[in-house]
């Protein structure tokens, strides 16, 4: 039995090691073919290092790009093997053929096995200057990887001058890749804090580099573009000729090379003075751009991006191309978003009749997301477009005749927006709006439309009722209907006192006793205190005058503008933010824990300013008494006034040298066990809502109102009899 058992399988690597071992070339091949498939697949080879490196030394190259592609994925887990394969490497930058003079440079690059960086130097000189273009384009690269490894090799080498030289070489592929090369190195540079800088441009380097521009490939193209782009120009006339030399790149194919260039155009047009060939260029960039839309969805979401950053440098950028940007059926949500926001942008006189009858057919679509910003995008054509407003308004209230609820919810909010831009212009639409009243049930449609009802309230017969639904279910409403309702209650009150006391005592009952929000209490404690003291400043705050809104023309500061103008093309425009705030943060230097330690002694003393503060404060008045008569002289102090300040205690000593672990718990801790119980308070039978003293005739009430307490809810005497209402003050 024991003389028919199977032989042990000693696995696909034995078999394959045997086979890279074969006298035979062809198998030695297929083997090395067989190593690649698998380690394409992810299944571990690094076992045959030793015997693929063997068939390094063979004539057949695309045998040795198959080794080649081993020795770089393994590397960093065999590095003592890597040595073995140094003189291969250097015999093969002497080959007669350049194809393998460049991937021997090239492949000795890409290792980054620390051992063989020492041997790089010799083979790396000889490439620089070889007479074949194709091997020196492909050194000019291996200088930048080996900066990235070890900068201090490529200065002491001299690689840095000789890469300044290869700039002004005749073949314009050789240029392109000395310049990666250079502003990778310089970026790094940079990025290290090195004071002085690697890749400085200068007019003659300039002009070398415009040379090289219309004969490169797109890569080429896009990172001379980014060089120039730096370049600083030293007068107007030297800024008017990059412009007309970049230029031509509008006519490119590829959308990067059409963005570099329309970069170069924007970051030096700043320094032309002359108004018509800043026309003429505008003229230009636009045909390019619209071609960048005719991409694939994320693509022209990229373009779309850039499109919008610069409508807002420049908004007659694009102001005959209006139709370009309206939304096709197929497009993705994401390109039709901003395809809406450019189309706002471009909206003029001239135009707005066509935007408003595509964002009317947009409201008609079955995206719930895409009909609400179509309608908010109405609203900002109103807001922007005085002479429009009126034709929005009524494609509005023929929206909300369709009575679909997130359309009309949509359009009550707009509405709020509308109402802010022109007062008291289309009141003849609340009506409409009131009627929709039971339509709604989203937070920021309740709102909006409880804001118009107290902005109106004297026009508004039935606001009284309007309102009272929302006093009505208080309690379960979102908090900015509650703030909206509590505001809206006062405004009705102010303006219509006779038939609306019961019901601001009413809401300013609940806002103090039964919200559990802070901000709708305090605000209700503010309403409290104006109303029982000065009526005439409560109209003067609720009432106020508001400056009419505006649409902004830039989504970003001016500086960052600028800043996102000069960065076209990459993913801080796509973004709309500045790089730093999305690239490097894993990172920390030496700068970094420098910052950090400078930062935690600024806690320290902002800390220590913090106890100064609450120090000083004891002997200040206590900031929740808001009577107007003086405190008496026995009278104890209470609130913040009222405790007191251990700072000898353990926690004040950690919260001050920044060693606190919960600095909120030492916080507290220094405060020494003060009594937080509001003092009692007696009720003034003659007081109606506790304690309003409105008087018609501005005269102050004799009796001082008293204080609602933040810790004890204020809430009117409960003992009143019904008789007793606002209009007994009066």
């Amino acid at each position: 039995m024991s003389g028919l058992r199977a032989p042990p399988r000693k696995g696909e690597n034995y078999e394959l090691s045997a086979d890279l071992n074969s006298e035979y070339r062809e198998k030695r091949k297929d083997a090395i073919k067989k190593v690649i498939a698998n380690m394409t697949v992810q299944k571990d080879v690094s076992g045959l290092f030793p015997d693929v490196l063997k068939n390094m030394q063979t004539d057949d190259l695309e045998q040795k790009k198959l080794v080649y592609l081993y020795l770089m994925n393994y590397a960093k887990t065999q590095p003592e093997l890597v040595i073995l394969a140094v003189n291969t490497f250097v015999k093969d930058t002497d080959d007669p053929n350049p194809l393998v003079r460049a991937l021997a440079i090239r492949t000795m690059g890409m290792l980054r096995a620390e051992k063989i960086l020492d041997y790089i130097c010799d083979p790396l000189t000889k490439c620089l200057r070889d007479d074949n273009p194709y091997v020196r384009k492909t050194a000019a690269l291996c200088v930048a990887k080996l900066y990235d490894l070890k900068p201090e090799l490529v200065i002491e080498n001299g690689f840095l001058e000789t890469l300044q030289d290869m700039i002004g070489d005749s073949n314009p592929m050789v240029v392109a890749n000395t310049v990666a090369a250079l502003s990778d190195i310089h970026a790094a540079a940079v990025a290290a804090g090195s004071s002085s800088e690697t890749f400085h441009i200068t007019s003659t380097i300039l002009n070398k580099l415009l040379v090289a521009l219309n004969e490169c490939s797109e890569w080429g193209r896009v990172g001379i573009l980014n060089a120039l782009s730096r370049y600083e120009t030293t007068d107007e006339r030297e800024g008017e000729h990059i412009c007309e030399r970049v230029v031509p790149q509008f006519q490119h194919a590829n959308g990067s090379v059409v963005l570099a260039a329309v970069k170069v155009i924007m970051i030096h047009m700043r320094h032309v003075k002359s108004e018509n060939l800043n026309k003429q260029m505008i003229r230009k960039m636009a045909p390019p751009l619209v071609t960048l839309l005719s991409n694939p969805p994320e693509v022209q979401w990229v373009a779309l991006r850039n499109i919008n950053l610069l409508l807002q440098k420049r908004p007659d950028l694009l102001q005959n191309e209006m139709r370009v940007f309206f939304c096709k059926y197929n497009d993705p949500l994401y390109v039709k978003v901003e395809k809406l926001d450019i189309m706002v942008r471009l909206a003029g006189d001239s135009n707005v009749d066509a935007l408003l009858s595509e964002l009317k057919e947009y409201a008609s679509e079955v995206d719930v997301d895409f009909v609400r910003r179509s309608i908010k995008a109405i609203g900002q054509t109103a807001i922007k477009i005085d002479a429009a407003a009126e034709r929005c308004v009524n494609v509005l209230l023929e929206l909300i005749g369709t009575r679909v609820s997130y359309v009309v919810q949509e359009a009550v909010v707009v509405m709020k927006d509308i109402f802010r831009k022109y007062p008291s212009t289309y009141e003849g639409v609340i009506p409409t709006l009131c009627a929709n009243l039971d339509e709604l049930d989203e937070p920021e449609a309740k709102a909006s439309l409880i804001w118009i009802i107290g902005e109106y309230a004297n026009k508004i017969d039935n606001a009284d009722e309007l309102l009272g639904i929302f006093v009505d279910t208080f309690t379960e409403e979102s908090y900015p209907v509650q703030l909206q309702t509590l505001t809206a209650v006062v405004k009705l009150f102010l303006q219509k006192p006779d038939g609306s006391q019961g019901l601001v005592q009413r809401v300013l009952n609940t806002a103090t006793k039964d919200c559990d929000s802070p901000d709708v209490r305090d605000r209700a404690y503010i309403y409290w205190r104006l109303l029982s003291t000065d009526p005439g400043a409560a109209k003067a705050v609720v009432l106020a005058h508001r400056p009419p809104i505006s649409l902004p023309r830039t989504t970003v500061s001016p500086q960052l503008l600028e800043e996102l103008l000069g960065e076209v093309s990459s993913l801080a425009s796509v973004y709309h933010k500045p790089e730093e705030t999305f690239v490097g943060q894993g990172r920390i230097g030496i700068d970094t824990v420098q910052r950090k330690s400078a930062d935690l002694a600024d806690d320290r003393a902002a800390a220590q300013k913090a106890l100064q503060t609450v120090a000083i404060g004891q002997q200040a008045e206590n900031l929740l008494d808001f009577a107007d008569d003086g405190a008496d002289d026995g009278q104890q102090p209470s609130g913040l006034a009222a405790t007191t300040m251990l700072t000898s205690t353990p926690a004040a000593a950690n919260l001050l040298s920044g060693t606190s672990s919960n600095p909120l718990d030492d916080l507290v801790s220094i405060f020494g066990n003060a009594s937080l119980s509001a003092p009692s308070v007696q009720p003034q039978s003659a007081a109606p809502l506790g304690g309003f003293g409105f008087s018609m005739g501005g005269a102050p009430s004799p009796m001082p109102p008293q204080t609602p307490s933040v810790l004890q809810a204020a809430s009117p005497p409960m003992q009143q009899s019904g008789q007793e209402d606002l209009l007994g003050l009066f």
